[in-house]
């Protein structure tokens, strides 16, 4: 069994593996000052409750974008699993070729998404993460990471909205019955909905315009959910997608060593 974890801004998310299938996923809340014992209890508890002893598992791989978090983290799988934890790190063998101008600056996570994106759904292939900040990655036939864009994500956002401005409540974040709103908390739904879903749609029609052909559009990202069903614009939302590409990622690198 393989799992494979994400090390996000704000979650954490972890997959398991038996063989190829996806046999359980769960997130906790990225926390700075949890301790290896923290860490190393709450993927045990999660492994427990799929029914999974720690010999059951043959390695475990991670991709983060929280530095501050990963001595703890590895120093907790070590310890309760006994295992050396694969790092997605600059040089590891993706099958992605990054063309960027300076390829260690990208985010490991994104790496992996463009992995499974790619050898999941094909190229050219255009993937949007919905995160804390939202992410445009694109990655052509051929497999070379060529553009990029970094956004402001959809909660980021609408933390900044409401607090920076002292009379606008905190609100769910969620697509709007109507754009006519009438009182103060539709009203910011609507405008926080419909600003952001133009954005994305206006992003997608310009990397289309400027790559010159047609491409694949995958979504991911846990708050892709809200706005997904409302565009033709996407082609997929995979949720599983960042696990999906750091299982390519640790197979490629079983192949080479």
């Amino acid at each position: 069994m393989l799992v494979a974890i994400d090390i996000g801004n704000t979650n954490i998310t972890i997959g398991i593996f038996d063989k190829d299938e996806l046999i359980g996923n769960y997130r906790l809340t990225t926390k700075v000052r949890r301790t290896s014992d923290e860490y190393g209890f709450m993927l045990k508890t999660f492994l427990d409750n799929s029914n999974i002893h720690k010999a059951d598992v043959d390695d475990v791989i991670v991709s983060s974008v929280v530095p501050k978090v990963m001595h703890s983290f590895r120093n907790g799988i070590k310890k309760f699993m006994e295992i050396e934890p694969i790092m997605v790190a600059p040089g590891i063998k993706s099958g992605i070729s990054v063309q960027l101008e300076n390829p260690k600056s990208v985010g490991s996570d994104r790496i992996a998404d463009c992995a499974g994106a790619f050898y999941e759904y094909g190229g050219p292939v255009l993937i949007v993460d919905f995160g804390t900040a939202t992410t445009y990655d694109y990655v052509d036939e051929n497999g070379c990471f060529k553009a990029g864009t970094i956004g402001v994500g959809i909660e980021t956002g609408a933390n900044a909205l409401w607090g920076q401005t002292a009379q606008l409540p905190e609100i769910e974040i969620k697509p709007p019955k109507t754009i006519l709103a009438k009182n103060t908390q539709t009203e910011m739904q609507a405008g926080i909905f419909y600003q952001y879903l133009g954005g994305i749609e206006y992003t997608i029609k310009q990397f289309r315009k400027e790559v010159g052909k047609d491409f694949k559009v995958i979504a991911t990202g846990g708050l892709g959910r809200i706005v997904c069903n409302h565009t033709k614009l996407i082609d997929v939302y995979d949720p599983n997608l960042i696990f999906k590409g750091l299982k390519i990622i640790y197979e490629k690198t079983k192949e080479n060593k």
